[in-house]
């Protein structure tokens, strides 16, 4: 057995040509370069049985030459090897239990073959993150002990061979990103131990298996990205084993409420991005909230209406919430406002089992973000482009590690409150196309989501809404300087304080009116007088002004 750490270039192991008993050689993890296939390092150690050259700088073909027949694990994972893997390179592999070449720049069809010229012995297959394409081709159902098999963030089409559905000892199938398509037929229900099917972005097709629940020992079912359709089988149920159900962006519908996912009690992320569902009336499923090791809930883009459940604030474990794009009503829950991972620091994510990495998009859909860990995964709480209403909770102050929130697009009013600035944590807020109405709180203004590039945008689309970092300046109220609550009180008790000055004013109005008018109207005596006053002014006044007049022309004439 040799463990060793070198840095350089492949031609010092030449020495290792005379170490004819070497059983095991584990070179991983340095800064080697060069062509091992050159070298015949991979036909000269005939008793090797173990080689780890994975994550150097590797680089060159593999030999024509087949491997020795007592090697059981090779594993070039992490290096810069290309061209095609020839099937003439798996001929005397008797004994070969894992191959791993993920990551490298190998091109041409998946070698399927290995299959047929190798021992049935073979447990690992990983082809992930090449350049391979093409179909798959027949050949995997011969590997009966095959439990692993990789070849995801390739270039292959085609559909999946249903010799595949033979190896009923599978338990890993992990191909994302590629351009397989065709229909999963009922040949996937043979799989009855698999653990783990990752077919994400992909083109996949119709409809699920109606009895997909056979497979009941499903951890992750990751299918996000495909044009799959019709309802999601009941006996989905079936899995309770699931910690992770990913279908976002697909074309499936129906009402969620009929599916009892209170039994997916480990379920931590349920991720139905971009669909049709809807639950009953419409309205977001109550057993929701007993799904208690939830985490990542995302609702994003499908039909859901009526009030958000105020019982989603009592899940211990949630601390990214999506109901973005939906049809929303009701008003903001303060119960959200108490989600524990979101107010308390004593709570710590769990990332074992997650499949990663895990994809979030807020624009419906247009766009996804990828995040490589669930702890770089923000809290966030997105109720975007839904009909809300009414005004934010100060409860919001509670949720101190709350990183993004983006409640715009709805109908939200009121006063922003003062609370939202104890939100230290808070990255990205955006509170737009709403009816929010005078000023921002100062103190939100100094968070750090503005230092980083939030500014008026977050605000835009509130008519009545003032202040930095808006270019409309608030109007100074007459009780500017008193403190916001005594101003909200005072305003509440204006609206039922009683006019006492037009009280006095309007009855003092008429009885006036009337004791002069009325005077004039009923004693005659008093309206001759009344009248001949006003002709004798006015003659007077006629006098003066024609006076006036006739000297200021003298004046005039004369200078």
């Amino acid at each position: 057995m040799v463990r060793l750490k070198l840095n350089g270039g492949i031609s010092p192991l030449s020495s290792l040509h005379n170490l004819t008993n070497l059983t095991y050689l584990n070179l991983s993890r340095n800064s080697l370069y060069g062509s091992p296939g050159q070298t015949g390092l991979f036909l000269s150690l005939n008793h090797l049985e173990i080689l780890d050259l994975s994550y150097n700088l590797l680089s060159g073909e593999l030999p024509i030459s087949p491997l020795s027949g007592s090697i059981r694990m090779l594993d070039l994972s992490s290096n810069s090897f290309q061209g095609e893997i020839l099937s003439s390179f798996f001929q005397q592999a008797w004994n070969l239990t894992s191959f791993n070449v993920s990551n490298n720049t190998f091109k041409g069809s998946i070698p399927t073959s290995i299959c047929f010229t190798s021992s049935p012995l073979i447990r690992v297959l990983d082809f992930s993150f090449n350049k391979f394409n093409g179909s798959i081709s027949p050949g995997v159902g011969m590997c009966s002990k095959l439990k692993v098999f990789c070849a995801g963030n390739n270039n292959i089409s085609g559909t999946l061979p249903e010799d595949m559905y033979n190896v009923t000892i599978l338990e890993k199938i992990s191909l994302p990103l590629n351009s397989l398509y065709g229909v999963l037929s009922d040949g996937i229900l043979n799989l009855t131990n698999l653990a783990i099917l990752d077919l994400h972005f992909n083109q996949f097709s119709g409809f699920l298996p109606l009895h997909f629940g056979k497979l009941s020992k499903l951890k992750l079912l990751l299918l996000h990205f495909n044009n799959l359709k019709g309802s999601l089988p009941p006996s989905l149920m079936n899995c309770t084993r699931l910690i992770q159900l990913n279908v976002g962006v697909n074309h499936f519908e129906g009402d969620l409420s009929m599916y009892n996912f209170s039994k997916l009690g480990r379920l931590r992320k349920l991720d139905l991005l971009k669909n049709q569902f809807a639950g009953v009336t419409g309205q977001i499923p109550i057993w929701l909230s007993k799904l208690q090791k939830l985490e990542v809930l995302n609702l994003n883009s499908n039909k859901f209406t009526g009030p958000i459940p105020s019982q989603l604030g009592t899940l211990p474990r949630l601390f990214h919430v999506n109901l973005a794009f939906n049809l929303i009503s009701g008003e903001f829950p303060k119960e959200l406002c108490s989600l524990p991972m979101l107010v308390s620091q004593n709570n710590n994510l769990s990332t074992d089992d997650l499949a990663l990495p895990i994809y979030i998009t807020e624009d419906g859909g247009k766009t996804a973000g990828q995040y490589n860990s669930l702890l770089y995964l923000p809290p966030s709480i997105l109720l975007a482009s839904n009909s809300i209403t009414g005004n934010i909770p100060i409860e919001i102050g509670q949720l101190q590690l709350l990183h993004q929130s983006s409640l715009k697009n709805n109908f939200f009013s009121g006063k922003i409150p003062d609370q939202t600035s104890n939100l230290k944590h808070l990255a990205a807020l955006d509170l737009s196309l709403n009816h929010f109405s005078r000023n921002i709180p100062a103190s939100l203004t100094s968070l750090n989501f503005l230092l980083q590039g939030f500014g008026a945008s977050a605000f835009e689309g509130n008519p009545n809404l003032c202040g930095p970092p808006l270019p409309n300046k608030c109007q100074p109220l007459p009780n500017d300087g008193i403190d916001g609550d005594d101003n909200n009180s005072r305003d509440v008790n204006s609206e039922h304080e009683v006019p006492w000055f037009l009280v006095s004013a309007v009855p003092g109005f008429v009885v006036g009116f009337w004791a002069v008018c009325g005077s004039l109207i009923f004693i005659k005596t008093w309206r001759y007088a009344y009248f001949r006053f006003l002709d004798n002014a006015y003659d007077s006044l006629y006098v003066m002004i024609a006076v006036g007049i006739k000297r200021m022309k003298r004046r005039f004439n004369g200078s």
